[in-house]
């Protein structure tokens, strides 16, 4: 099971990083290439700073490495990360349609005898 590979506080800490909208944005334009942060900053409407805790953020999660070219510090993407997040709600999903199914299935059960009295009762 995925989600119980990873530790709890790694899927929080996952979940919790792609929970803000300029995180994502910020993923989505890693993804289109490596960006520096400087250049990455130009795209908000934001401090530097900002930009930098929010790719701190992303770091700290597993989504993005940080690599120092020069002056500048390139972001990529860990796809990696992207496709246990993915798992990870994958696994969820499968919990949960298995606990629908059975409470389609205890319903179904529950019917049938209410089916079987209504039936006898009209032949008597």
């Amino acid at each position: 099971m995925v989600v119980d590979e990873l530790a709890d506080e790694a899927v929080d800490e996952l979940f919790r990083a792609l929970a803000d909208p300029t995180r994502r944005d910020i993923l989505r334009r890693c993804f289109a290439g490596e960006p520096s942060v400087s250049r990455l900053a130009q795209a908000y409407p934001m401090s530097f700073a900002a930009v930098q805790k929010h790719v701190a953020v992303l770091e700290r999660a597993g989504l993005v490495t940080k690599e120092r070219r020069g002056r500048e510090q390139l972001v990529r993407t860990d796809a990696g990360a992207v496709g246990r997040a993915r798992q990870a709600l994958d696994e969820l999903e499968t919990t949960w349609r298995g606990r629908v199914d059975r409470m389609s299935d205890l319903l179904a059960q529950g019917a049938e005898p209410e089916r079987e009295n209504s039936t006898m009762k009209g032949t008597r």
